[in-house]
C-alpha cells in the first residue's frame, strides 16, 4: 500500500488534471489500493468540508475553478464584436470568471442569451480567465422562475412571486448561495417529472424581497423588461451632440412652455397659443405644439433604434423608470429644458371659435422653452390663487391665451362627445427609504385637461397630414366594444336601475348618457368601472380603424417619441412626407410596419401589466402592517370562488374567498353577476357597500384577502347548516327581481 498523499498533493493533482477528478482517478494516480481507499475517501471529504473541493456526482473539483466542459450563457456582444459568456456552474466565493468565446468559421452564429456546452481552457495574463470553444448549442430554453428561496435541510424550495405559481425544489448544489427569504431568479433544472415538485437551479440572487424599491425590481424581472442598455447603445447615445439651427426653422423666440407633473423625468412636449388675426376666423386661435425631435438622434437601423424598438416604450414605476432611450437622450438632448435650445418637430394648428380644427402645418425647427411649469403652478396662476416667480411674467402673454384656446376646444369636445369616464387615479407616495408613505388620488385640474386636449389635437393633425400625403404610418386604433361585452354592461346597468340604449349603432354619447345617469349615485363607480371593462384594448396598426373612445376617425401618436416607439415612427413619416432629410421613414421600415405594430402593442401591454402588478405589490406592502384592521369597501367583482372588494381608502383590491362566507352553499348566477346564499338568502352583487377585515397579505405577490363583516350596513346572517345546497325558491326570487328590473326598463323606453 502506497503512502496516502497530503492535501496539497491532491489539490495540485486536481489542478493539473481537471478531466481526471474521480476518486478512482486520484487513487490510480497515487497508487492507492485496497483498504487505503477508505483513508483517501476520508481525506477527500475533509477537503470538501474545508471548501477546497466540491463534489459533482462522483468527481471532485476546486470550487474556485470551472470544470473543463461546462454550460455557459452567451452575453451581448461588446462594441468591438467580442463574445463573452457567463458560467452557469460557478460555485466559487470570489469574482465570477470572464469567459471569452473563441469561434471557428464553421461555428453557427450565437446571440445573447444562447446557452451552449463549451470546452473551457484556463488563461493567464489576459483580461479574462477562460477561453471557451463551442461544443454544441443547447436548443431549448428552460423555464424561468422568479421567487423567494426557502432554505431546507437538503437544498430548499422556491415560492414563485406569481399568485398562481407552483413551488420548485432546489437541490443542495443548485442553491447558488441563496439565503432563506431571499428573492432569486432561477431556471428549470432537468426535465419535469410527473412525481414531486419540479427542480430548479438558482441563477441570480436579487436580495431581500421586502427591501425598499425591490417591488419594481420584481416586476422588471418577472415580465422580462430590459432594464440595462448594452454598451454599444450607451456609447452611441453619448456620442450624440445637440442639433444646431442650420437647415431648421428658428422658433427660439416663440414663448413655448412645457407643463408637466412636478416629478416629471423628462419634458417632450411644449405648447403656445394666441388669437388668430385672420379676418375669416373671428374669435379663432392658433395653437402651437412642439415635440422633441428624437428622430434626429435615433436613426433607422442604428443600435439606438434597434434597442428602442425592442423596448417599445418606457415603463414607469413609483420609484423608477425603465426608459426607452438612454438618459443622455431621454433626460438631456431630447428633453425640452427651460431656456435651452432643442431640436423639435412642431405643428401649427388653426381652430375656430368653436374649437374646430381648420388646418395645420408641420415644421422642423429649433425651440427654446420659456419655462418648465407644473400643472399646479399653471392652474394656481390662472385662478389667481398664487403666482410663482416663473409663472408671473407668463400669465398674460402665455397662460391665459392657453386657457382661452382650451375653452374653444372644450366646446368642440362637447359636440364630439368622447367617452367621459370618471375614474380616480391612484398615486403611491414613497418616503426617502422607498417605503410607501401614503396612497393618494391624483387631482384632475383644468391644466391637465388643457394639455390633454392640445396633445389629442396634435395627434389628429399628424394622422390627417400623413393621410393627405399618402405616407404610411402607425395609427392608434381603438375599436368599439363587442356585442357580448355590451350585453354584460347593459345587464349591470339594469341591475342598478339604469338604462343603456339598445337597438342602434353604439356611439360614445350613448355611454356618456349612462354615466350621467349614474353620476352622484352609489352605483357611479360601479358603472364607470363596468364601462371601462367593456372597452377593447387599444393597439397600433398601419391600417386605420378609427378611435372609438375619442370619437375620432383618424388618430396617431405623435407627442411622446422619448417614451413611445410609435411616435418615433410617426415623426419619421412626417420627415419623409416633407422631405426634411435622410432620417425619415425608410422602405425597410415601411415593409415591417405590421410587425412593428404588433411588437410595440405587445410591449405596451407588458408595461401596463408590470405597472399594475407593482401598484398591487406596493399597496399590499402598505397594508401589511394593518392586518386585522377594518375598512369600508365596495364589491368590484364576483366569481364562483369568491368576491373581489376594493377599499375606498386606498383603492387596494383583494379577495373574499367563498369558503369564508359561511357554511351554506353559495350559488353563482352569471346572468345577474351575483352570489346567493342557499340558506340565508344573502345576496352579493357588484357595487354593494361592505365592511371588511384585512385577514391576509402576501406582499411579494401583491395578494390581499379580506373577511366580510357586513353588507350595506347589515351584519351577515348566520347559517346553521353545513354544505347546504341551493334553494330553488330563493334563486327564483333573485331571478324574478332581475326580470322585474328588465321589464321596468322596457316600459320606460
Amino acid at each position: 500500500m502506497n503512502e496516502i498523499p497530503s492535501k496539497r498533493q491532491i489539490l495540485d493533482w486536481i489542478a493539473a488534471n481537471p478531466t481526471q477528478t474521480a476518486k478512482r482517478d486520484i487513487a490510480k494516480a497515487f497508487g492507492i489500493k485496497g483498504a487505503a481507499r477508505v483513508d483517501l475517501k476520508k481525506l477527500l471529504r475533509s477537503l470538501e468540508a474545508e471548501g477546497h473541493l466540491q463534489k459533482r456526482k462522483k468527481t471532485y473539483r476546486d470550487p474556485e475553478k470551472l470544470p473543463p466542459v461546462s454550460v455557459v450563457q452567451v452575453l451581448p456582444a461588446t462594441s468591438t464584436g467580442d463574445l463573452f459568456a457567463k458560467a452557469l456552474e460557478w460555485q466559487g466565493d470570489g469574482m465570477e470568471p470572464a469567459i471569452l468565446l473563441v469561434m471557428k468559421a464553421s461555428d453557427p452564429a450565437l446571440g445573447a442569451g444562447d446557452r451552449i456546452l463549451a470546452r473551457l481552457t484556463e488563461i493567464e495574463g489576459e483580461g479574462y480567465q477562460y477561453e471557451g470553444r463551442l461544443i454544441r448549442r443547447i436548443a431549448a430554453n428552460p423555464s424561468q422562475i422568479l421567487g423567494v428561496f426557502r432554505q431546507a435541510a437538503e437544498g430548499g424550495r422556491i415560492v414563485p412571486v406569481e399568485r398562481s405559481g407552483k413551488e420548485w425544489q432546489v437541490g443542495p448544489n443548485d442553491a447558488g448561495g441563496a439565503k432563506d427569504g431571499e428573492l432569486v431568479e432561477a431556471e428549470q433544472a432537468g426535465p419535469k417529472s410527473r412525481m414531486g415538485l419540479p427542480r430548479a437551479r438558482v441563477m441570480t440572487r436579487l436580495g431581500d424581497p421586502s427591501a425598499p424599491k425591490a417591488v419594481s425590481l420584481i416586476a422588471i424581472h418577472q415580465h422580462d423588461i430590459p432594464d440595462h442598455f448594452p454598451e454599444d447603445v450607451v456609447h452611441e447615445a453619448e456620442a450624440q451632440r445637440a442639433a444646431g439651427v442650420e437647415g431648421r426653422e428658428d422658433l427660439r423666440d416663440m414663448p413655448l412652455v412645457t407643463i408637466d407633473p412636478a416629478d416629471a423625468r423628462d419634458h417632450d412636449d411644449a405648447c403656445y397659443a394666441h388669437e388668430d388675426d385672420a379676418a375669416d376666423n373671428p374669435g379663432g386661435h392658433i395653437i402651437w405644439v412642439a415635440i422633441a425631435d428624437v428622430a434626429h438622434y435615433v436613426r433607422p437601423n442604428s443600435n439606438l433604434d434597434r434597442e428602442a424598438r425592442k423596448r417599445g416604450n418606457s415603463t414607469y414605476f413609483p420609484d423608477r423608470v425603465v426608459p426607452m432611450l438612454p438618459d443622455h437622450l431621454s433626460g438631456d438632448l431630447c428633453s425640452l429644458h427651460e431656456d435651452v435650445p432643442r431640436a423639435c418637430l412642431a405643428v401649427r394648428m388653426q381652430i375656430s371659435a368653436e374649437g374646430v380644427k381648420l388646418g395645420q402645418s408641420f415644421h422642423r425647427g429649433v425651440m427654446k422653452s420659456a419655462a418648465s411649469l407644473t400643472y399646479e403652478e399653471v392652474q394656481s396662476a390662472y385662478e389667481g390663487v398664487s403666482i410663482s416667480k416663473r409663472a408671473a411674467p407668463l400669465l398674460e402673454p402665455v397662460i391665459k391665451p392657453l386657457y382661452e384656446a382650451y375653452a374653444a376646444l372644450v366646446r368642440a369636445r362637447e359636440i364630439r362627445q368622447p367617452l367621459e369616464l370618471d375614474l380616480p387615479e391612484r398615486k403611491i407616495i414613497l418616503d426617502e427609504d422607498g417605503q410607501v408613505a401614503s396612497v393618494n388620488f391624483r387631482d384632475r385640474l383644468d391644466a391637465h385637461r388643457l394639455i390633454e386636449e392640445f396633445m389629442v389635437l396634435a395627434n389628429v393633425a399628424a394622422a390627417e397630414a400623413l393621410q393627405a400625403k399618402q405616407v404610411p404610418l402607425l395609427f392608434r386604433v381603438h375599436e368599439e366594444p363587442s356585442p357580448e361585452k355590451l350585453d354584460a354592461l347593459r345587464e349591470t346597468a339594469q341591475a342598478a336601475g339604469l338604462n343603456l340604449a339598445k337597438g342602434q349603432v353604439l356611439q360614445t354619447r350613448h355611454l356618456n348618457a349612462l354615466l350621467t345617469q349614474a353620476e352622484g349615485k352609489d352605483e357611479a363607480e360601479l358603472i364607470n368601472m363596468s364601462t371601462l371593462r367593456s372597452m377593447t384594448q387599444a393597439y397600433y396598426s398601419p391600417q386605420n380603424f378609427g378611435h372609438f373612445g375619442l370619437a375620432l376617425r383618424s388618430y396617431a401618436h405623435f407627442t411622446s417619441p422619448i417614451r413611445r416607439y410609435a411616435d418615433l415612427i410617426v415623426h419619421r413619416a412626417l420627415i419623409r412626407a416633407h422631405g426634411w432629410g435622410k432620417d425619415g421613414l425608410s422602405a425597410e421600415e415601411e415593409a415591417l410596419l405590421d410587425e412593428t405594430a404588433q411588437k410595440i402593442s405587445d410591449t405596451e401591454r407588458r408595461s401596463m401589466v408590470a405597472e399594475r402588478d407593482t401598484t398591487d405589490r406596493y399597496l399590499a406592502a402598505y397594508l401589511n402592517e394593518r392586518k386585522g384592521s377594518e375598512f369600508t369597501a365596495r364589491i368590484s367583482g364576483i366569481a364562483k370562488f369568491g368576491v373581489f372588494a376594493r377599499l375606498d381608502e386606498s383603492g387596494a383590491e383583494g379577495l373574499i374567498p367563498i369558503r369564508t362566507l359561511g357554511r351554506e352553499y353559495f350559488h353563482y348566477d352569471k346572468q345577474t353577476n351575483s352570489l346567493l346564499g342557499s340558506e340565508t338568502g344573502l345576496l352579493l352583487s357588484l357595487g354593494q357597500v361592505i365592511e371588511v377585515r384585512l385577514s391576509e397579505v402576501i406582499a411579494e405577490s401583491g395578494s390581499v384577502a379580506f373577511e366580510l363583516l357586513s353588507v350595506e350596513g347589515n351584519a351577515l346572517p348566520k347559517s346553521g347548516r353545513k354544505n347546504a345546497r341551493p334553494v330553488k325558491r330563493k334563486l327564483g326570487k333573485a331571478r324574478k327581481k332581475s326580470d322585474k328590473v328588465k321589464r321596468s326598463v322596457k316600459r320606460k323606453r
